[in-house]
């Protein structure tokens, strides 16, 4: 499996299992060793990465692990734990999120679906999907997933993971472009984690400016002198 956003809709399989491969996400040697071999904990971490830096929601996997006494993710278990006491586990200080109560029920539920639909393997949401638009339309099925979420993971599995049905890249529309730093499937290291952010403060200044312009030409903003 490659590390590198080399892969095409040509390779001979496309079929890579999503496991094995060194990510430099968390940027903890720890948590990014456990995003590379459990496809449920890079699940997990898709899911976390919103409205916190996104070294904290992919670290979040990891620190789950620990809690709950082990060195990987398991749906099962997860999917039949004690919704309050799952909801501790996200809580207790340091918190595993900025907003902990409702991620853990995210996570949960995410679970339950994986335990419900793939017999809790995580991987197998994407280990025989015939095409990019196949696995996109699975991965936006997950509890938490939306559109934009689906695609930047489609994105990470194709460019970093092996994970390469053919059009993969075109259903990950503009986050499977290769040699872009738009989203966590271009992080590669410290340099490229800069790139991103760098990326992502720009198109977020981009999107409050176009509202802020949008709203000005509504009527009845304008003020009487």
């Amino acid at each position: 499996m490659t590390t590198s956003d080399s892969g095409s809709d040509s390779d001979s399989s496309g079929k890579g299992t999503g496991k094995g491969t060194t990510l430099h996400i968390a940027q903890n040697p720890e948590a990014d060793e456990l995003l590379g071999r459990s496809p449920l904990a890079a699940l997990v971490g898709m899911l976390l990465d919103q409205q916190v830096p996104m070294e904290w929601a992919f670290t979040g996997p990891y620190t789950l692990a620990e809690r709950m006494g082990s060195d990987d993710l398991d749906a099962g278990r997860i999917a039949a734990y004690d919704p309050d006491a799952f909801t501790e586990l996200f809580t207790t200080k340091p918190a595993l999120h900025r907003y902990p109560g409702s991620m853990a029920k995210r996570v949960q539920q995410l679970c339950q679906y994986l335990v419900a639909e793939y017999g809790g393997d995580a991987s197998a949401v994407w280990r025989d999907a015939a095409t990019g638009d196949d696995l996109l339309d699975r991965l936006k099925a997950l509890p938490g997933f939306g559109a934009q979420k689906a695609q930047i993971f489609l994105a990470l599995l194709g460019k970093q993971l092996g994970v390469r049905p053919p059009g993969w890249r075109e259903a990950a529309g503009p986050y499977g472009e290769a040699g872009s730093h738009r989203s966590v499937a271009d992080i590669t290291g410290p340099e490229s984690l800069v790139e991103v952010r760098a990326y992502k403060q720009e198109a977020k200044a981009a999107a409050k400016k176009a509202k802020a312009a949008k709203a000005a030409k509504k009527p009845g903003t304008s003020r009487k002198k």
